[in-house]
């Protein structure tokens, strides 16, 4: 079989899909990544990937550029003639589902990893787009030859309750899942006494909870606490949303925040730091930073929110549960795990067990597949023969 990965970056391919496609490359199937262009792209080709490159503008309300864009991926598809397209993120999702049907892909995967900025946002410009995404996501989600995978119960009545897409047509997966071999634990230990070291790692968007990072930064300093907090991630030129840069070094040049930029290591990072802190107030699917996080046994900071629940679900049990936006909570729960190290310690020890029981990635990958081969004849015995080790 011939599959077609579709996203709005190819930034979200290599960090969501790669794992994906490698199985299913070891499977004996064919796999094409399509996205706009982008520094991650050439990486593919290191993994023995074609590459597709689609000129797509994600905030784009152009009706020319947006027909051509259209116009595009309708002739890659008739040319690729893929037997399954899966797309990923709203916009790839609804133009992926609706060229499909014209160049007669015989099935089609959906993914949606959280509402997204159209669903979530109070501004004009999402509100205003928000009959047209639904009426279009309507028309396309429920064809008898796709299927949509969403990664939490809450997402699954948003869509469902909107009249989005009929039940039926819903596959729940929760999350993209974690390499629990490459996101192990320090060896040796990460020292509990020492100076605390707490990550934020995500793009740099607001509703991750970035201002509020660095407020409860300054806040931990005006207590006296010595914890030294660590942003890793970039701006998104492409969401509205996006914390500028010049604000971020604003903050490292206060003493706020050491900020990174992009991690390629992400592994070697997590085995530097002590906590792992995700204030997001974002639909999320299911946060990729925190399964990694809990994978390498650090302990977890997150909001009760749609996505973050479904990885710190017990507040002070499997990690801590802060409100979201608000600085002065972030502050006192980094502050309370500094105080208490043993609390520390046994968190991190939780999170990792969790990981290992709920969210290994070869579990995840299985059931995706498991997904293909319900619309894919090919497919259904390839995922029945094969099990998980």
């Amino acid at each position: 079989m011939k599959l077609i990965f579709f996203a709005n970056t190819d930034w979200y391919l290599y960090n969501f899909c790669v794992s994906t496609a490698l199985q299913l490359r070891k499977d004996g199937h064919e796999v094409v990544m399509l996205s706009p262009p982008g520094p991650f792209g050439a990486r593919f080709a290191a993994h023995g990937f074609r590459w597709i490159q689609l000129p797509m503008d994600r905030a784009s309300l152009n009706p020319l550029r947006e027909a051509a864009t259209l116009s595009r991926l309708i002739s890659i598809l008739r040319e690729e003639q893929p037997d399954l397209l899966h797309n990923y993120t709203m916009k790839c999702v609804v133009y992926g589902a609706l060229t499909a049907r014209l160049a007669r892909v015989p099935a089609v995967v959906n993914a949606v990893a959280g509402m997204g900025y159209v669903f979530t946002s109070d501004a004009l410009k999402a509100r205003m787009l928000r009959p047209l995404v639904k009426a279009l996501m309507r028309m396309t989600l429920s064809d008898h030859r796709s299927l949509l995978i969403l990664q939490n119960p809450d997402d699954v009545m948003s869509f469902t309750d909107a009249g989005l897409i009929l039940p039926e047509r819903i596959r729940l997966i929760r999350g993209t899942g974690v390499d629990t071999m490459m996101f192990h634990p320090a060896v040796p230990p990460l020292h509990p006494d020492g100076r605390l070291r707490v990550l934020l790692a995500a793009r740099l968007l607001r509703e991750k909870g970035i201002p509020e990072f660095a407020e409860a930064a300054a806040l931990l300093r005006q207590w006296g606490h010595d914890v030294e907090c660590v942003l890793a991630g970039t701006p998104d030129p492409g969401n509205p949303h996006s914390v500028p840069e010049e604000q971020v070094r604003e903050w490292v040049d206060a003493g706020l925040i050491r900020w990174l930029g992009h991690v390629d290591d992400m592994p070697g990072l997590l085995n530097t730091v002590h906590v792992m802190v995700l204030p997001s107030y974002y639909r999320e699917g299911v946060p990729k930073s925190l399964l990694e996080g809990a994978a390498c046994g650090l302990a977890l900071i997150t909001t009760d929110r749609p996505g973050c629940r479904e990885v710190v679900s017990k507040d002070g049990v499997d990690g801590l549960h802060v409100e979201a936006q608000s600085a002065m909570s972030l502050a006192k729960c980094i502050a309370r795990l500094d105080n208490d190290r043993n609390l520390l310690t046994q968190l991190g020890q939780r999170s990792r067990q969790k990981v290992l029981r709920e969210f290994d990635e070869r579990a995840v990958i299985q059931k995706t597949i498991d997904v293909y081969g319900e619309l894919t004849t090919p497919y259904t015995h390839v995922s029945a023969s094969r099990s998980v080790s």
